[in-house]
């Protein structure tokens, strides 16, 4: 993994299920071992991103909150699965 700056994606002002499926399409568009930040503003992005990681081998950095929005930080898994 490189020193770049993560992809983000703004999902803000949107409700679930959508938050995850901007991410999920975000994924499928950059390579192994990349860094995305997911910003939310639904709360169940909480518990649906770390589900969608578990799901596809990904990994949760970190989630944060500021002012109402949610940074979700995750990274693509090493290896694609099928």
């Amino acid at each position: 993994m490189s020193g770049a700056a993560p992809v983000v994606i703004d999902a803000r002002g949107h409700r679930c299920p959508v938050p995850s499926l901007k991410l999920r399409r975000a994924m499928e568009g950059v390579g192994p071992g990349v860094r995305l930040t997911l910003l939310a503003t639904d709360a169940m992005a909480r518990i649906d991103v770390p589900y969608l990681m578990s799901e596809v081998g990904g990994r949760m950095i970190g989630i944060e909150e500021a002012d109402g929005v949610l940074s979700l930080t995750v990274e693509t898994p090493a290896v694609p699965r099928d």
